[in-house]
């Protein structure tokens, strides 16, 4: 499957390329149609299951653990004190997903700055979105950061918005993060360096008990 959102950059250049091939200029035609490949391969949305029990929280992006350590006061201060964090290359999936099923209890967007995804500051500096569920499970909150070269955050919910584990909840284009915030209670089943699959590893293992 595609994400819909990557179809003007897949249909575009692909069309684009062809004409000009045909019209006589097959480099420039060529470069068109590649593009258009690497669209294909960059929007796709695979069909994910997880196997974990209701408290365990999945991570919610393809990519590498980058960090694993205290959350920023404002989400400590908020119950959250734990943040894992996963970046994801150009090479990676990019369709983002629910870390637990719930409901978005909470929803704020920061036009911010686009420092690369790997630096600490990004997670404070960059563009984002900052969305905070609750469900059976207990209470996570998800941040989605631009990185150096991302363009746009997609992100498909209003609050009082309800999704199931796994569920798509947005992408980031070309090359970004994920901030996963936990509560203090939680057991984080990941370490610094771990390959991970949005929707299916395993990332946090709950109480059930909301931190507020």
């Amino acid at each position: 499957m595609i994400a819909p959102e990557g179809w003007p950059f897949i249909v575009v250049p692909l069309c684009a390329g062809a004409a000009v091939w045909l019209l006589g200029w097959p480099v420039i035609g060529g470069i068109l149609i590649a593009i258009a490949l690497f669209g294909l391969f960059f929007f796709r949305n695979p069909q994910r299951s997880f196997d974990g029990d209701s408290l365990t929280a999945c991570s919610p992006a393809d990519g590498w653990v980058i960090m694993i350590g205290p959350a920023p006061e404002e989400l400590a201060q908020r119950g959250l004190p734990q943040q894992v964090s996963v970046f994801m290359s150009v090479f990676d999936v990019h369709v983002n997903r629910a870390a637990i099923a719930g409901t978005l209890v909470e929803y704020a967007y920061n036009p911010g700055r686009k420092i690369s995804a790997f630096k600490e500051k990004a997670s404070l500096e960059n563009e984002q979105n900052l969305s905070v569920w609750q469900g059976p499970a207990g209470r996570v909150a998800l941040k989605q950061i631009a990185g150096l070269v991302a363009r746009r955050i997609v992100f498909d919910f209003s609050p009082g918005d309800s999704v199931h584990r796994g569920d798509r909840i947005g992408l980031i284009r070309y090359g970004s993060r994920v901030d996963v915030f936990l509560p203090a209670d939680a057991t984080i089943l990941v370490e610094k360096g771990d390959r991970v699959r949005g929707g299916k590893s395993a990332l946090a293992r709950l109480t059930g008990v909301d931190p507020l």
